[in-house]
């Protein structure tokens, strides 16, 4: 802190962190996860451990309760990361946390990047942090993983109007007011997605680096590289076309209206030129992409309208968020629960 009034300001509102883990059979590596995590951070009265057991069938809660954990919140099955992730956030919120701090079970991240993770939240600088691996350093990752990294990256920053260096990373920092609105649709990850949507939000969203410690076990959510860049490619076209439906099925309507506007232009052509004979097909290909278009300038603006509803309801549910964990301030050791 650079000891300004705002910085003053900021540190007394700022009181609670709590920093989350989902997991789902990790007893082999949590232990060492959380024996890095720091238990006190410059700017916060208390820092909480927060775990969310996506159905382990393994030691994952007794791990947790071994080590200190302060809050377990349970799935009673598999549910996926990017659910994890969303349980984790209305946990913490629930709990009065100020700023969230994600992090994963296998140890990956550097936990003594928290401090750098956090300040640009705790400065007023940031709605979310994300921590930027030195993916060309990183000696596990292929060639081609690296490649799909920094590809992908500059897809969600393109999309999203954002800066973010390593949109994949999964150490970031996250304010209340951002964790209030933030809402995952994706059942594969909330990486990609959390970005866009805090892009379309206009939240101020930030990158910093990181470091990162030896592989202790294989990544769960990139199986093979083909399913990978399918399902990212996936997650990032639907939330384009959650967020911004005119503009997406604008272009559609545009491009198929111009096809057949064009192919009209051409039958024309050889009407005026030749006669009608031998190109009639072009007067039905014409009529069908025309049609075509039209109909998806219908869709754009019926999707237009549902995206406005839909951020009367963001608002609604933001609302309804505002009220979770206030005045809770004190450390809840042990408290678990079922979900």
């Amino acid at each position: 802190m650079d000891g300004s009034p705002t910085s003053q300001f900021e540190s007394e509102l700022l009181s609670k962190l709590i920093i989350q883990i989902p997991c789902y059979n990790e007893a082999e590596t949590l232990a060492i996860a959380l024996s890095d995590l720091p238990r006190s951070v410059t700017g916060f009265d208390s820092v909480e451990w927060l775990i969310i057991d996506d159905g382990s069938t393994d030691a994952t809660v007794r791990v947790a309760e071994e080590n200190g954990v302060d809050h377990i919140v349970r799935h009673t099955s598999n549910r996926g990361l990017a659910y994890a992730f969303m349980t984790g956030i209305e946990a913490c919120l629930a709990r009065g946390a100020d700023v969230i701090v994600n992090t994963d079970a296998d140890n990956q991240y550097r936990a003594a990047d928290v401090p750098a993770l956090v300040n640009p939240v705790l400065e007023g600088r940031a709605d979310m942090v994300i921590g930027a691996r030195p993916i060309s350093e990183i000696e596990h990752f292929s060639p081609i993983k690296k490649l799909l990294q920094k590809i992908g990256s500059w897809v969600v920053r393109v999309t999203s109007g954002t800066d973010v260096r390593d949109a994949p990373s999964g150490f970031r920092a996250i304010s209340r007011n951002a964790a209030q609105r933030l809402i995952v649709f994706n059942n594969y990850t909330y990486t990609l997605e959390t970005i866009i949507q805090a892009g379309r939000k206009n939240m101020r969203v930030v990158s910093v680096p990181i470091r990162v410690n030896g592989d202790l076990r294989p990544s769960r959510l990139v199986k093979s590289i083909p399913s990978y860049l399918k399902r990212s490619i996936f997650t990032i076209v639907r939330i384009f076309v959650i967020y911004q439906p005119a503009r997406f099925f604008g272009w559609i309507a545009a491009l198929l209206f111009g096809l057949g506007f064009l192919i009209g232009l051409r039958f024309l052509y050889f009407y005026l030129t030749e006669g009608i004979s031998g190109h009639v097909q072009s007067v039905v290909l014409a009529g069908v992409l025309m049609t075509m278009g039209f109909q998806s300038l219908l869709v754009a603006f019926l999707a237009d309208v549902i995206a406005a509803n839909r951020k009367l309801l963001e608002d609604i549910r933001y609302t309804q968020r505002s009220t979770q964990g206030e005045g809770v301030r004190t450390p809840n050791r042990g408290s678990k629960k079922a979900a």
